[in-house]
């Protein structure tokens, strides 16, 4: 038996036991545990996992799962979360890893063990003496997700919070010894949707225990049952709510004293501290203040922080640390404290935007999913947040959003230290089966969260926006109405928006909707960056015109990259990456093992090239609310999409260093308005520089502009080079927003042009603008990579024959011709190919396998920046925008069928879940001859189109000159059929 006197328990303090440690626990496959009284008898506790069969001993905090219990996952566990694509139960390719003993499923993290269903915990405790006569609580901060208490063979209660703490009123309990019984059943309560984050598999796994405090609690007769504190700014006071609760004799009389005091150890002016507040109360038995039973009261307090309070915000989050004393009359023995730290913060919508303290705020935000793969169950420590949070402020976001799910109290207490905002959901996704506005328990269970996220986190200034959940389906629109107006009558001091997604509803205080972003959901090909040649002057003015209140994009990006398979080591807890290790083999049976990291590196560059677009576009739109990333960390379910520049661990994965990406995402971001990014030679180089700035007040600042030529080398290297040209931009006050715009800056590259026209060897060059605070000294820089290349010559039909290079499009000829030992280079129409793979600019949108095969299917081109093919047409070693104009209407080529040894000059990488060899340019020896094949059709490139052109100038120079000596030979048969293998036949 265990007992909170054994060893391992911890001592009791004079209020609390705290029962952290461990406890009996025992399997209840069979729901067979309230039937047979389990909490009438000790519990089985052999001490060890018994092969998770059936019981033994866990500690708590903790989950049963983490600590070896539950089932081994097998290809038939029943799992809590939608699979889209079903093809790792049908496909031949995924036999090997159904195999009992070898099970890996590729559509999220993969835990040690399983178990959904009731597990009983029991442990004795000892009631001290102390204690007698007073009431006790038992306080379970974080369960999961139903729980049902017995304390010796009474049945107190039950509770299903996912969001709140479990407490437990258990009356007058007796000094001495009592056993405590715990069944807590981790299956669908209610159903808040099958992907909803509080419950799922598809991020923090369906867990089965209690994490965070683990306590009993002495309390007397009269307490404050709730507090609640309404900031007014204008007054620099606070307003504290609070509600009393008696036992059997009422309330009683007796004294609240109130105290404030700035938290020491947090940034901002201190002014003078206010003097304690002394509030008298007296309520008789058999009143009802407010229309409450007698046994219950409610004060309003007034409590004044003086002139000089200082207000909580972004940029100085002052924090006041509020105590609550009550003291019942004529008994001092019964003097309680309660205890919480506030900020001076009051958030409304001012015309389109969110204004914090009166002030307009821009939301740089990202999601967190509850993605927390060692455990599988969110952190309680103010510590692993603060992390978190950091890691955003260092990429220059200001705002987390938890995706249909609500944290534990330590993320607000991070938050509200570091300036964080917050926008926190229900645990629900009412979508994929469950649905809204059907009057079922799924309503009740809406409002049932809610009240208890308010009640219990509703004073952290940092939780400035709540939606009751994720994308609702059903009839959910008069019901989310009722929903918004109801909590913000009830508690005013946050915005409200019916859910995130949609819908876009008159009663929301904002629109968190999906359509104002780069790629919407079935896009395609057809989105704005695979669409629309490269422009830095998009945005979204036309959302805000036709708006009525603040607009913030919902999940902006899910742009890819390559799986980062050393990234496998972290994963030393409950959660296990055997997704990666279906992938990684993937590759290397396509032969491509070796080129992973390469893949990577080239995938993320292009992801960040997107990224970067789309938080730009939204900086750029005056009187537009922000943005929602999804995401800034990888979200490992829902198939696996990796789109992040961090990592599950909210790390980074090698290619993007938080300074970089707050280049283009701070509180002062300069924006630069290209209305081409490829240039021919003779043009110039226009743009529009503007300065969205969100500060705490406008800022006196120098803004300047200047133009480098690069060394056309891999991406992130140093800023520098020599200046082509610069100039400052007129004015020294930059206003709090966005709308400020100049006049348009004219470059004449005249020097430019004249050397890349000599040289038919295109350039890349480089705008930064840069503003620096003329009173403290910061700097802020942002910058943009413009291309340069030849005047488009008039094409020839012999074009290339001077060169001793044969051009066809014909694969016959280019076979018959190479194998004979010419020099061909072969550009097939782009309708000859085979379109198995869609290629576009873009990487992958979150995955292929969650969107049914969604375009594109490639993460971007991976190729070595110093082949001599790029002699002519300057490149990184992935896509950058200067490849938009070959990459348009292109095609890949599958290289099955040709020697693994042969490596494409310019290869496509393929998504992770086909792992095909690609290739975009090839080359190979044929017979005596060389044969050069690209799958980019440039060979009329227009006038428009000098990248094109330019490709197409740089494959036939490539061509003629002593550099074209393929490595690797095939026969012509084999070069043959492999073209036919990629072609279609195309009518006359």
């Amino acid at each position: 038996m265990l007992t909170a006197e054994s060893p391992t328990a911890a001592a009791a303090t004079a209020e609390e036991v705290d029962l952290s440690g461990p406890w009996a626990m025992a399997l209840d496959r069979d729901d067979a545990g309230e039937d047979q009284r389990w909490y009438a008898r000790d519990l089985t506790c052999d001490g060890g996992a018994d092969d998770g069969a059936g019981g033994g001993t866990v500690h708590l905090p903790g989950s049963l799962q983490e600590q070896g219990y539950g089932d081994e996952v097998t290809a038939e566990t029943a799992w809590n979360g939608q699979v889209v694509d079903r093809s790792y139960y049908l496909d031949d390719r995924y036999a090997p890893y159904r195999e009992p003993g070898k099970v890996a499923v590729p559509f999220w993290l993969q835990p040690r063990r399983y178990y959904r269903g009731a597990a009983w915990y029991q442990r004795t405790v000892q009631v001290p003496a102390a204690w007698a006569g007073r009431r006790v609580v038992l306080e379970l901060e974080r369960v999961h997700w139903e729980s049902t208490l017995w304390v010796d063979e009474r049945r107190v209660g039950s509770e299903r919070s996912l969001c709140a703490p479990h407490r437990y009123d258990l009356g007058v309990l007796a000094p001495g010894e009592h056993r405590v019984t715990l069944r807590v059943d981790n299956r669908t309560v209610v159903d808040v949707g099958p992907n909803a984050h509080s419950t799922t598999d598809h991020t923090q796994g369906s867990w089965n225990g209690v994490v965070g405090r683990v306590a009993l609690r002495a309390r007397p007769d009269v307490v404050v049952r709730r507090v609640r504190v309404v900031p007014r700014v204008a007054d620099r006071a606070l307003t504290v709510r609070l509600d009393l609760a008696g036992g059997p004799s009422g309330v009683g009389a007796g004294r609240v004293v109130l105290t404030a005091r700035r938290c020491d150890d947090l940034p901002g002016p201190r002014g003078p501290e206010p003097e304690p507040l002394v509030v008298d109360y007296a309520f008789d038995a058999g009143m009802s203040p407010r229309g409450l039973s007698a046994t219950t009261a409610h004060l309003d307090v007034d409590l004044p922080l003086g002139d000089g309070a200082a207000l909580w915000d972004e940029h100085s989050p002052a924090l006041y640390a509020l105590e609550v004393a009550l003291e019942p009359e004529g008994r001092p023995e019964d003097r309680t404290v309660r205890r919480t730290v506030v900020g001076l913060r009051e958030v409304s919508v001012v015309g389109t935007q969110i204004a914090v303290n009166g002030r307009p705020t821009f939301v740089r935000g990202t999601l967190e999913c509850c993605v927390f793969p060692l455990t599988g169950y969110p952190p309680t420590d103010v510590a692993s947040w603060a992390r978190i949070v950091a890691v955003c402020r260092a990429h220059g976001l200001n705002l987390l959003r938890f995706h249909s799910w609500c944290p534990p109290e330590a993320a607000f207490r991070a938050a509200d230290e570091a300036g964080m905002l917050l926008q926190v959901e229900g645990p629900v996704w009412a979508n994929q089966g469950a649905s809204l506005g059907e009057g079922g328990s799924l309503d009740a269970f809406v409002h049932e969260e809610t009240r208890a996220v308010l009640d219990e986190f509703g004073d952290h200034p940092s939780f400035v926006v709540m939606a009751h959940g994720n994308e609702p389906s059903g009839r959910d629109a008069e019901f989310l109405g009722d929903w918004v107006t109801t909590w913000r009558r009830r508690d005013p001091r946050r915005l409200y928006t019916s859910g995130a997604g949609w819908p876009a509803i008159v009663e929301n205080d904002l629109d968190n909707v999906s359509e104002p972003r780069l790629h919407r959901w079935d896009e395609g090909l057809g989105s704005r960056l695979n669409a629309t040649p490269p422009t830095t002057d998009a945005d979204y003015s036309a959302w805000v015109e036709g708006a009525a209140r603040p607009v913030v994009s919902h999940e902006v990006g899910q742009w890819c990259a390559h799986p980062s398979f050393a990234e496998r080591a972290k994963y030393t807890g409950l959660m296990q990456p055997r997704n990666l290790d279906v992938f990684a083999d993937f590759l290397e049976q396509g032969g491509m093992g070796d080129q992973a990291e390469d893949f990577l590196h080239a995938s993320g560059r292009l992801q960040l090239l997107c990224y970067k677009e789309e938080v730009e576009a939204a900086l750029r739109t005056p009187g537009f609310g922000g943005f929602h990333l999804l995401g800034l960390s990888d979200f490992p379910g829902q198939g696996t999409a990796l789109v992040g520049v961090l990592d599950a661990f909210w790390e980074g994965k090698g290619y993007c260093e938080p300074e970089e990406f707050a280049r283009f995402c701070g509180v002062t971001t300069p924006l630069a308005r290209l209305p081409r990014r490829v240039l021919a030679a003779g043009d110039d180089l226009v743009f529009e520089p503007q300065v969205a700035h969100f500060g705490a007040g406008p800022l006196r600042a120098r803004t300047t502009w200047r133009v480098l030529t690069t060394d056309g080398g891999g991406g992130g290297e140093a800023l520098g080079g020599d200046v082509v040209a610069e100039g400052v931009v007129p004015g020294e006050e930059v206003p709090v927003g966005n709308a400020r715009r100049h006049d348009v800056v004219r470059v004449p590259l005249e020097a430019v042009g004249r050397a890349v026209a000599a040289s038919g060897t295109g350039v890349r060059l480089r705008l930064e603008l840069a503003v620096v605070d003329l009173d403290g000294g910061a700097e802020h820089r942002n910058d943009w990579d413009v291309w340069v290349f030849p005047a488009p010559a008039a094409r020839r039909s012999d074009e290339g024959a001077a060169a001793g290079v044969v051009v066809t499009r014909a694969p016959d000829e280019a076979v018959r011709r190479a194998d004979a030992g010419e020099r061909v280079v072969l550009v097939p129409p782009a309708a000859s190919l085979r379109d198995d793979v869609a290629l576009g600019f873009t990487p992958v949108f979150w995955n292929t396998a969650w969107t049914k095969g969604q375009a594109p299917h490639t993460l971007g081109l991976v190729h070595d920046a110093q082949h001599p093919l790029f002699a002519r047409f300057p490149s990184t070693g992935h896509t950058d925008w200067q490849w938009w104009e070959v990459l348009h209407g292109a095609r890949a080529m599958q290289l099955e069928g040709l020697p693994r040894a042969l490596r494409p000059v310019v290869q496509p990488i393929d998504t992770w879940f086909s792992a095909r060899r690609l290739g975009l340019v090839v080359e190979m020896g044929v017979g005596d001859g060389a044969l050069l094949v690209c799958s980019a059709d440039v060979l009329d490139a227009p006038a428009d189109r000098p990248a094109a052109a330019a490709f197409r100038d740089a494959l036939l120079a490539y061509a003629a000159g002593p550099d074209f000596a393929p490595g690797v030979a095939v026969s012509a048969t084999e070069a043959g059929r492999w073209l036919a293998d990629v072609s279609v036949d195309v009518p006359e």
